[in-house]
């Protein structure tokens, strides 16, 4: 007599995110009972709010001398914990760091379920503090600080418990409060789901996976969609995404997003790396911490798809065309080869000198079908080059282009976001030559050297009179630990700029 195991079938991926959106946002005049603490903005000079009870002397005692972020939890028998929160001298406080401040209140308050400050009102009659933005602002910390990935544990004690965050105002300035909150649980909302896309592992994220998350989103917000796959890409003459996804037994999917406002003051572009996971094809990675993260590869796409998500509630005036180009690069007997040549979109020829260069190959189709749509710009975002990390470092973006007053729209939206970009220069007279190939158009790695410059010049020749700029977020992808409004993990990087480039999207 035998007997049957019922076979183990694979945990099916939950469907909602980890991001707070259910945290119910209020603006009241005056601190909520139910509150269960209560941030209040210290200044490094001047009075001390009289609601801490304790003097400025008696806060230095006990070390906290008002340093922008940092905090000090005051308990009391009744009412909130009181949590005071240094913003520095009053004179330096912006946005960025009322953002910080917010992310600090939120880590010292602990997982409660009701949060409250006065952080925004406070900021607000600072001046050249905007109400709205300084809203915003406190919304994102808070949100993007409280944000923790679950994913598939079975111990789920870990998963954020905010539900209701206060924001107190003046009622001079209540209005704008209630307006920058509104739009700071938006993008933060869409911060959030890209940090899910880009945690999730990669055989839960597939590229067939992304395009039906895609559909949903479509549905939700407005947007039109199409999906290819890969005969269409075939017969659509995309061998960049073709050629990179052959080697993988998961099909390729190119996704175009379009939203249409009324009367659409101008038409902006933007194309996403989704290398779903990146094994570096035959020119495999090492293995190592970093190859570990290349589920992160999608992170351009991710940002992408949650910036469309937002463009219809926050009333985006400019119309947006999407493409997240997707796929696995994976190694097998099916894999392309250094030395094969792979035919572009646009019919650019390209040999390859190295497999692990394959987000240039796929973004090279999506600027190419971006370009047929006749847009005023074009922005692409992705994890594309080491070199870009080894020159600046894990917290900044590389940001290049072709137009100077379009990369500075760019630059613009991510100062807004405190998501600092660096401008490189596109050399393409010194270093173009280093993509020459004796056999193709060009080849796809330009040598060892200014590695973000010669991958941004290949990107380049794609985009044709176009106005173009490239952000390279192989740095700040990701961080190792909680820092500020960041939590461990995917950061989301991109996704906040990309939606105030796009709200305040201006043509020549």
């Amino acid at each position: 007599m035998t007997s049957e195991i019922e076979p183990r079938t694979r945990v099916p991926y939950p469907d909602t995110l980890t991001t707070p959106l259910d945290v119910e946002i209020a603006v009241t005049r005056t601190t909520p009972r139910t509150a269960d603490a209560f941030g209040l903005a210290v200044a490094a000079e001047g009075a001390v709010p009289r609601q801490l009870g304790l003097s400025r002397a008696a806060l230095e005692a006990n070390g906290f001398s008002a340093k922008p972020g940092q905090t000090l939890v005051v308990p009391r028998s009744d009412g909130p914990t009181l949590v005071a929160v240094g913003i520095g001298s009053a004179t330096d406080v912006d946005v960025s760091r009322l953002r910080d401040a917010a992310a600090a209140f939120t880590r010292a308050a602990g997982r409660r379920s009701h949060l409250a400050t006065n952080l925004a009102d406070v900021g607000s009659d600072l001046d050249g503090v905007d109400a709205a933005a300084a809203a915003q602002a406190v919304v994102e910390g808070v949100l993007l600080a409280t944000y923790r990935y679950v994913g598939l544990k079975n111990d789920t004690s870990g998963s954020p418990k905010l539900e209701q965050f206060t924001l107190t105002a003046a009622a001079a300035q209540e209005k704008a409060i209630t307006r920058g909150a509104a739009r700071g649980r938006v993008t933060a909302r869409a911060a959030g789901f890209a940090r899910d896309l880009a945690n999730m592992p990669p055989a839960y994220l597939t590229a067939r996976r992304l395009a039906d998350l895609a559909r949903q989103i479509a549905g939700e917000h407005g947007l039109d969609i199409e999906v290819y796959d890969r005969d269409q890409l075939e017969v659509m003459g995309c061998g960049g995404m073709v050629g990179v996804n052959q080697a993988s037994v998961e099909p390729p999917r190119l996704v175009k997003l379009t939203y249409t406002p009324r009367s659409p003051k101008g038409h902006l572009a933007m194309v996403g790396k989704g290398i779903m996971y990146d094994s570096g094809g035959l020119s495999i990675k090492p293995s190592d911490a970093f190859h570990q993260v290349m589920k992160m590869d999608m992170s351009g796409a991710a940002a992408v798809l949650a910036a469309m998500s937002t463009l219809r509630d926050l009333k985006c005036a400019a119309k947006v065309t999407a493409y997240l180009v997707c796929t696995d690069n994976m190694p097998s007997g099916s894999a392309i080869k250094l030395g094969d040549v792979l035919t572009m979109r646009n019919g650019t020829t390209v040999e390859i000198h190295n497999t692990d260069a394959e987000g240039r190959l796929v973004l090279a189709d999506g600027l190419s079908l971006a370009v047929e749509q006749a847009p005023d710009a074009i922005v692409d975002i992705a994890t594309l080059t080491g070199a870009a990390l080894a020159a600046l470092g894990p917290e900044i973006t590389a940001v290049l282009g072709t137009d100077d007053g379009f990369v500075d729209q760019v630059k613009d939206a991510a100062a807004a976001t405190d998501e600092p970009v660096w401008q490189l220069p596109l050399e393409t007279k010194r270093y173009k030559k280093l993509l020459d190939s004796v056999v193709a158009d060009m080849r796809n790695i330009g040598g060892p050297y200014a590695g973000a410059i010669t991958a941004s010049i290949f990107l380049s020749q794609f985009v044709g009179d176009v106005p173009w700029a490239h952000l390279d977020i192989a740095g700040p992808m990701k961080v190792d630990g909680d820092d500020g409004w960041k939590s461990k993990g995917a950061t989301g990087v991109g996704t906040r700029t990309l939606i105030e480039l796009a709200t305040n999207f201006r043509t020549a």
